[in-house]
């Protein structure tokens, strides 16, 4: 974590279900009460993922709450959010949704010099036995820096 970033939203379980590979700092395009709700610390990003049209990337299922002191202009809470990527990184991103199994997804929501930004990942789907082996290398490096605490 550096200086001046405060984290909102963490998506845990993208680690458990996808391998990540390339990952990405993007902006977001928000509404006035959108940004309130935000920096009051309600936000999820658990269902959420990234689409691409016209060369643009959009988040989707991403649920901002309305802000409790809105008026009537409050905004809908899981509307289609633009995301502000740079071009190359874009078509980078495009290329390799189209190949088998890859799919974007974002894996935390923070305020960094009080802009709301979005770390996204290009990641590729596990399969039963991949988590089961994760589950496995963790188990035993667990028990492997029990036995060298336990040595001393």
């Amino acid at each position: 974590m550096t200086a001046g970033r405060k984290v909102i939203v963490f998506n845990r379980k993208a680690s458990h279900e996808y391998f990540l590979e390339d990952r990405f700092e993007a902006g977001l395009v928000l509404q006035g009460t959108e940004i309130k709700a935000i920096r009051k610390g309600h936000a999820q990003i658990k269902d959420a993922y990234i689409s691409f049209t016209n060369n643009e990337a959009f988040i989707k299922e991403m649920h901002i709450p309305e802000y409790e002191f809105g008026n009537r202009f409050n905004h809908d809470e899981t509307r289609i959010r633009k995301l502000l990527l740079h071009k190359s990184e874009i078509i980078k991103l495009q290329q390799k949704v189209k190949l088998k199994g890859y799919t974007v997804i974002p894996i935390s929501l923070y305020l960094e010099k009080g802009k709301a930004k979005m770390e996204i990942a290009l990641a590729k789907g596990k399969d039963l036995h991949d988590k089961r082996n994760v589950q496995k290398e963790k188990d035993a490096k667990r028990e492997i820096e029990k036995a060298l605490k336990n040595q001393y």
